[in-house]
Protein backbone atom coordinates (compact mmCIF):
# COMPACT_ATOMS: atom_id res chain seq x y z
CA UNK A 1 0.00 0.00 0.00
CA UNK A 2 1.21 3.41 -0.84
CA UNK A 3 0.72 6.34 1.32
CA UNK A 4 1.08 9.59 0.10
CA UNK A 5 1.83 12.05 3.36
CA UNK A 6 1.73 15.86 4.12
CA UNK A 7 4.21 17.82 6.48
CA UNK A 8 2.75 21.28 6.60
CA UNK A 9 4.45 23.84 8.02
CA UNK A 10 3.62 27.33 9.35
CA UNK A 11 6.37 28.81 11.38
CA UNK A 12 7.99 26.76 14.02
CA UNK A 13 5.02 24.24 14.07
CA UNK A 14 3.87 20.88 12.46
CA UNK A 15 0.11 20.18 12.04
CA UNK A 16 -0.30 16.76 12.89
CA UNK A 17 -4.05 14.53 12.95
CA UNK A 18 -4.59 11.65 15.97
CA UNK A 19 -5.99 8.72 14.11
CA UNK A 20 -9.84 7.96 14.89
CA UNK A 21 -10.53 5.27 17.27
CA UNK A 22 -11.92 1.85 14.81
CA UNK A 23 -8.64 2.23 12.68
CA UNK A 24 -5.57 1.37 12.45
CA UNK A 25 -2.67 2.30 14.96
CA UNK A 26 -5.80 4.16 16.53
CA UNK A 27 -4.84 7.04 19.11
CA UNK A 28 -1.34 7.67 17.48
CA UNK A 29 -0.56 11.47 16.09
CA UNK A 30 0.77 11.32 12.53
CA UNK A 31 1.03 13.68 9.53
CA UNK A 32 -2.20 14.21 7.23
CA UNK A 33 -2.20 11.97 4.51
CA UNK A 34 -3.84 8.86 2.90
CA UNK A 35 -3.39 5.86 0.18
CA UNK A 36 -2.83 6.46 -3.49
CA UNK A 37 -4.86 5.40 -5.65
CA UNK A 38 -3.84 3.05 -8.69
CA UNK A 39 -1.96 4.80 -11.08
CA UNK A 40 -2.80 8.08 -9.41
CA UNK A 41 0.27 10.31 -9.30
CA UNK A 42 1.57 11.17 -5.89
CA UNK A 43 1.49 14.24 -5.13
CA UNK A 44 -2.48 14.57 -6.84
CA UNK A 45 -2.75 11.88 -3.96
CA UNK A 46 -1.48 14.25 -1.89
CA UNK A 47 -3.18 17.12 -3.11
CA UNK A 48 -6.80 15.33 -2.58
CA UNK A 49 -6.18 13.40 0.45
CA UNK A 50 -5.08 16.88 2.80
CA UNK A 51 -8.10 18.49 0.78
CA UNK A 52 -10.48 15.15 2.04
CA UNK A 53 -9.17 15.49 5.29
CA UNK A 54 -8.14 18.88 6.23
CA UNK A 55 -9.97 21.09 3.88
CA UNK A 56 -6.30 22.71 2.34
CA UNK A 57 -5.25 23.34 -1.36
CA UNK A 58 -1.33 23.25 -1.37
CA UNK A 59 0.00 24.17 -4.08
CA UNK A 60 3.73 23.34 -3.81
CA UNK A 61 5.54 20.34 -2.46
CA UNK A 62 8.80 18.66 -2.14
CA UNK A 63 9.46 15.32 -1.52
CA UNK A 64 11.50 15.01 2.06
CA UNK A 65 11.47 10.84 2.28
CA UNK A 66 10.69 8.00 1.07
CA UNK A 67 10.10 4.99 3.53
CA UNK A 68 9.34 1.23 3.17
CA UNK A 69 7.76 -0.20 6.15
CA UNK A 70 6.66 -3.41 7.76
CA UNK A 71 3.84 -3.73 10.25
CA UNK A 72 2.94 -6.67 11.64
CA UNK A 73 -0.28 -6.74 9.47
CA UNK A 74 0.96 -4.81 6.36
CA UNK A 75 3.48 -2.98 4.25
CA UNK A 76 3.50 0.48 4.06
CA UNK A 77 5.10 2.47 1.23
CA UNK A 78 5.31 6.38 2.32
CA UNK A 79 5.97 9.11 0.57
CA UNK A 80 6.86 12.33 2.92
CA UNK A 81 6.30 15.36 1.63
CA UNK A 82 6.99 18.84 3.01
CA UNK A 83 4.16 21.81 2.01
CA UNK A 84 5.60 24.62 3.28
CA UNK A 85 2.79 27.09 1.08
CA UNK A 86 -0.69 26.91 2.99
CA UNK A 87 -2.88 29.80 1.32
CA UNK A 88 -3.63 32.54 3.34
CA UNK A 89 -7.01 32.62 5.11
CA UNK A 90 -7.06 28.81 5.09
CA UNK A 91 -6.75 27.57 8.18
CA UNK A 92 -6.65 23.64 8.16
CA UNK A 93 -9.88 21.77 10.03
CA UNK A 94 -11.05 18.46 10.87
CA UNK A 95 -13.52 17.17 8.24
CA UNK A 96 -13.27 13.86 9.47
CA UNK A 97 -13.70 14.08 13.10
CA UNK A 98 -10.28 13.83 13.88
CA UNK A 99 -8.46 15.90 16.42
CA UNK A 100 -5.61 17.67 14.53
CA UNK A 101 -3.24 20.40 16.17
CA UNK A 102 0.12 22.73 15.95
CA UNK A 103 3.43 20.99 17.60
CA UNK A 104 6.86 22.08 17.99
CA UNK A 105 9.36 19.50 16.61
CA UNK A 106 10.26 19.15 20.23
CA UNK A 107 6.04 18.25 21.16
CA UNK A 108 5.86 16.02 18.29
CA UNK A 109 8.72 14.29 19.74
CA UNK A 110 6.56 13.27 22.47
CA UNK A 111 3.88 12.27 21.14
CA UNK A 112 3.42 8.92 20.24
CA UNK A 113 3.40 8.16 16.73
CA UNK A 114 3.26 5.27 14.59
CA UNK A 115 6.42 3.53 14.39
CA UNK A 116 6.94 3.81 10.25
CA UNK A 117 7.25 8.07 11.08
CA UNK A 118 10.54 7.48 13.04
CA UNK A 119 13.04 8.21 10.52
CA UNK A 120 10.99 11.26 9.00
CA UNK A 121 11.01 13.19 12.36
CA UNK A 122 14.53 12.80 12.35
CA UNK A 123 15.08 14.06 9.29
CA UNK A 124 13.10 17.15 10.08
CA UNK A 125 15.23 17.17 13.07
CA UNK A 126 17.81 18.04 10.42
CA UNK A 127 15.92 19.80 8.39
CA UNK A 128 14.87 22.29 10.50
CA UNK A 129 17.91 22.86 12.30
CA UNK A 130 17.72 20.94 15.37
CA UNK A 131 20.69 18.36 16.36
Amino acid sequence: MEIAVGILRRGGNLLVAKRPEGSHLAGRWEFPGGKIRPREPRKEALRRELEEEIGVAVEHVTLLHRQDHSYEDREVRLWFYLCDQIPPGKEPRARQGQEIRWVSLEELEELETPEANGRVIELLGDHLGKG
